[in-house]
């Protein structure tokens, strides 16, 4: 089959893979401006005999994920069928799977296999808990995306409570990964996943599967032998690390971690044993709440979901003492309070209270007559929201909640035009809050509002969620006004072009300019880029606008070290002048404020911890390089780059210095 132009209402722009069950589409949604990934089956390319197996481990996909939010999971969206077609509509993940990576002779230190198997257990205690079983968990499908997140995909053959798709007797899943059960066709539960996952840990730590050969060779090793121990392989590791990967092996499920909570914290144990607790970075906070009646949506996937047979959500696992997930719940008073923070209450601006309507997959009253600018605010503290409702009610339309998990549900469904979050919350952090924002909908514009100097929460902030500006509470009312304004301004002036596709060629003629008096990254600089642009070294402020006098500049790679304040003030007045080159700032020091001052005056792309991994230099410079190509594309974009212009550093005489350099460099196409 050609590749469609359109499947339902989304613009299809390409093929992105083939699989066992269809072709997967990148696509675009022009409701919502939304780019997505779509799994289509053609009914009419499969066997009778295969189409009716196929067509319920397809629907059974969609039933089994499309009530699953995790930021470890791979969403699904919509559920679509006709005569010709079925497919599901799911979260693109702009990455390679584990499997393409090791494919290509990747390898991992001690420290990524943690912050590889960690998040993997984290998905899947979730999906655990609610009630799935993963049954072909591999590398192939665990995604990693381009900044190294973690999500876990393909519920293909799913197992759920209520499921009846499966049979005592029926063997699916891919054979070097199988547990033992599988393999004679026993019933299965969790503990098969946890099975995999110890085989995919045990590859990571080893280079090397546990079983090799051929399939049936593999499936006698897995039933009736036991692997080696991971240390007899690679030296590095240690008898406690053996004892907990063989342990998630057992051949009896019964004698295996008995959850995926259990298994991570003793694999995380076992690795600070190796490495050391201080190269283990603190668990990211994500539990995924259940919502009370009032607030769950309808079961499945929305309003597609009528063509998938209704029915009720599975009952969960048995918890042979696994820890209750956290709960977030409405009390009775809230339920009936109009006005509750946690029901996501929109506050109308006067003049706009008409009849409402409830949507077809909200339980929200949503005015279709009413003003569009809409703002929404994340924050644990009902009095921060009260205050924030209150400051901007009678400009827009103010939706305010304590859980991130709601908000983000909202935004999948409805247009915001700016989202204003807390940092330090209990059921999300605010940083993964907007990163998820920023991948749901880019044309929403982020702020961090929080009353903490964290620096790892500010760099976060800027390499994940991209934010516009960081607010400090407690805030002056008219400078936030003025910044939820120009917020709101640039949100509604660009509409769907933050949406704007670009790609990054083999080639490109504008380069990166590393500013250090250590010239080795430039050196690492020049190595990561392989040819891909032309790289450019400075020692200092004269050299680097030289440079930028004689060529075209892309990205900007700076050190900002400690009492740097020249460098910082030609960061600042750059953004300025020349908005279309992004600036990666490299730093040794700990400096938070310097960092808030960079994002709200110079819009720094990203921050560099120094020493610098390289995975992570690539990543950025990568991303910034892409986001070069989409402002050439669409010059308007650059509006997301106005800053706070400091009068101090503009007047003083290295600020007049570096403004008299700066009005010498070309104009090229960045003038929107």
């Amino acid at each position: 089959m050609d590749t469609p132009i359109k499947i339902g209402k989304y613009e299809i722009k390409g093929a992105l893979g083939k699989g066992a069950m269809g072709t997967v589409y990148k696509a675009f949604d022009p409701h919502i401006s939304r780019w997505v990934a779509i799994k289509a089956i053609v009914k009419n390319s499969l066997a009778p005999v295969d189409l009716q197996h196929l067509m319920s481990r397809f629907r059974h996909e969609a039933r089994a994920v499309g009530r699953l939010i995790h930021p470890r999971i791979v969403q699904i969206y919509d559920y679509g069928e006709d005569e010709q077609l079925a497919y599901i509509v799911m979260e693109l993940v702009n990455g390679k799977t584990l499997h393409e990576h090791l494919s290509r002779g990747v390898t991992y230190t001690l420290s990524e296999v943690v912050e590889i198997i960690r998040p993997l257990l984290d998905g899947l205690g979730y999906v655990h808990e609610e009630g799935v079983i993963h049954r072909d968990l591999k590398p192939s499908n665990i995604m990693i995306n381009s900044d190294g997140r973690i999500k876990l995909c393909d519920f293909g053959i799913a197992h759920t409570e209520s499921s009846e798709l499966t049979q005592l007797g029926d063997v699916l899943g891919s054979p070097h990964y199988m547990s033992p059960e599988q393999f004679i066709g026993m019933s299965i539960d969790e503990r098969s996943d946890i099975y995999s996952v110890g085989v995919i840990a045990y590859e990571l730590l080893t280079g090397k599967k546990p079983f090799t050969g051929n399939s049936a060779a593999v499936m006698q090793q897995v039933i009736y032998e036991r692997s080696a121990p991971p240390s007899s392989i690679n030296p590095a590791l240690n008898p406690q690390v053996d004892e907990v990967i063989l342990k998630a092996m057992e051949k009896d499920s019964e004698k295996r971690y008995q959850t995926a909570r259990e298994f991570s914290n003793a694999f995380i144990s076992a690795m600070a044993s190796v490495i050391g607790p201080r190269e283990i970075k603190p668990a990211a906070v994500s539990p995924a709440p259940t919502l009370s009646p009032a607030l769950q949506p309808p079961p499945g996937l929305f309003n597609a979901a009528r063509l998938i047979n209704s029915q009720a959500a599975p009952t969960p696992l048995p918890t042979r003492n696994r820890a209750a997930p956290d709960r977030t719940t409405l009390s009775p008073a809230a339920k009936d309070d109009s006005d509750a923070t946690l029901d996501l209450s929109k506050q109308r601006a006067p003049g706009t209270d008409h009849g409402s309507q409830v949507t077809s997959d909200s339980q929200l009253a949503v005015d279709p007559n009413a003003e569009k600018v809409s703002i929404l605010a994340v924050d644990d503290d009902e009095r921060i929201l009260n205050a924030l409702k209150s400051l901007f009610r009678t400009r827009y339309h103010v939706y305010t909640t304590t859980d991130g998990h709601q908000a983000l549900d909202y935004l999948r469904r409805h247009k915001i035009h700016v989202i204003i979050s807390d940092q330090r919350m209990p059921i999300m952090l605010g940083v993964e809050v907007l990163r998820q924002a920023r991948e749901l909908s880019p044309s929403t514009v982020r702020i961090l509002l929080t009353g903490y100097s964290d620096l790892a929460s500010i760099v976060g902030s800027i390499n994940d969620g991209e934010v516009y500006r960081f607010i400090s509470k407690p805030w002056n009312n008219q400078e936030l006004l003025q910044t939820v304004s120009e917020a709101v301004t640039i949100a509604t002036e660009l509409g769907d072009a933050s949406s704007t596709a670009a790609t990054l060629p083999d080639k490109i003629d504008a380069g990166v300019l590393v500013i250090d008096e250590d010239e080795e990254i430039h050196r690492v600089t020049k190595g990561v880029m392989d040819g891909v642009c032309p790289v450019y070294y400075a020692a200092d402020l004269d050299a680097a606008i030289s440079v930028m006098q004689q060529h075209e500049i892309a990205v900007v790679l700076a050190d900002v070290g400690a009492g740097n304040d020249d460098m910082a003030a030609m960061i600042k007045l750059l953004k300025q002048e020349n908005p279309q080159i992004l600036t990666i700032v490299l730093t040794a020091a700990s400096d938070s404020d310097l960092v808030i001052e960079l994002i709200n005056q110079a819009q720094i792309f990203r921050f560099l911890n120094k020493p610098v991994k390289v995975k992570f230099m690539k990543n950025h410079l990568s991303s910034a390089l892409t986001q070069y190509m989409k402002y050439r594309e669409a010059p308007q974009l650059l509006q997301q780059h106005r800053v706070q212009e400091s009068e101090e550093v503009r007047d003083s005489t290295v600020g007049k210095k570096i403004l008299e350099g700066l009005m010498t460099l070309p104009k090229r196409w960045f003038k929107s």
